[in-house]
């Protein structure tokens, strides 16, 4: 199941009783912080949660799968989030749900 911001905002504030226009307006003010750390090429860390942050992806050769086009990809950066230790195992510990 995929869930939406409109998802998120609605849960929080049936769990926190604070209204649904601030909490939209705090979960869209904590999105444009993540966003800035990318394009300030920082490094966000909030305990228990994860690590957000921008890594270095070499270049190479790559090729057009549909012309066979030999194709340079240049270096770049992407953004990355790398979950704790802790949640991954709670994750694996639950397991699939089917």
């Amino acid at each position: 199941m995929t869930r939406t911001k409109a998802d998120i905002v609605e849960n929080i504030s049936k769990g926190t009783g604070i209204p649904v226009q601030e909490v939209r307006t705090i979960i869209e003010a904590f999105m444009e912080e993540v966003k800035d750390v990318f394009y300030n090429n920082d490094r966000l860390e909030l305990r228990g949660f994860g690590v957000f942050e921008n890594r270095f992806r070499k270049g190479k050769i790559g090729r057009n799968p549909k012309t066979k086009e030999v194709v340079k990809i240049p270096d770049r950066l992407v953004p990355t989030y790398k979950a704790p230790r802790r949640l991954k195992k709670e994750i694996e510990r639950i397991g699939f749900n089917d």
